[in-house]
């Protein structure tokens, strides 16, 4: 009920009608599949404790934040109209990589105590039609550190 009523009370409002005029159909289509990754870890049980979250020190920011008992997850959504060749996750690249760790690291750093394990999630979200979104989820896609390459 909260999924259908929370983007009716938006658009009434005028938050996210303004915002949609003003933005490209892609960035709309990225804030609906974190609303929608954002309902689906709650379903889960998952205790989302950030959205969209930013620090003036580093560019960039963690889609979102949420512990799933233990477990303090930073979560990123790719969202994709359709089905193409690449998948959605592929998007999350080493740069895309690199760049999540370091605001997780910002993001821990304000923290008072240390979670007991921390993992990086990538939540892919497929709009076939403009109603339904499927939803892949990839646990622990990556971790703190990139596997050293070789070069043949």
């Amino acid at each position: 009920m909260l999924e259908v009523l929370i983007p009716a009370i938006d658009r009434w409002s005028g938050r996210i009608g303004a915002r949609q005029q003003d933005t490209s159909a892609h960035l709309t289509l990225g804030d609906q599949g974190e609303e929608a990754a954002y309902f689906h870890l709650r379903k889960k049980g998952c205790m989302v404790v950030a959205r969209r979250w930013r620090s003036s020190r580093q560019p960039g920011d963690l889609d979102l934040v949420c512990w799933e008992g233990e477990t303090l997850c930073f979560v990123e959504v790719k969202t994709r109209s359709r089905f193409d060749v690449a998948t959605a996750e592929s998007a999350v690249d080493a740069d895309k990589r690199r760049m999540i760790r370091r605001m997780a690291r910002l993001y821990l750093s304000g923290l008072r105590e240390q979670p007991k394990h921390v993992r990086f999630d990538i939540v892919s979200v497929y709009f076939n039609d403009t109603a339904t979104a499927e939803l892949r989820m990839i646990p622990n896609a990556f971790g703190w550190t990139e596997p050293a390459h070789r070069w043949n």
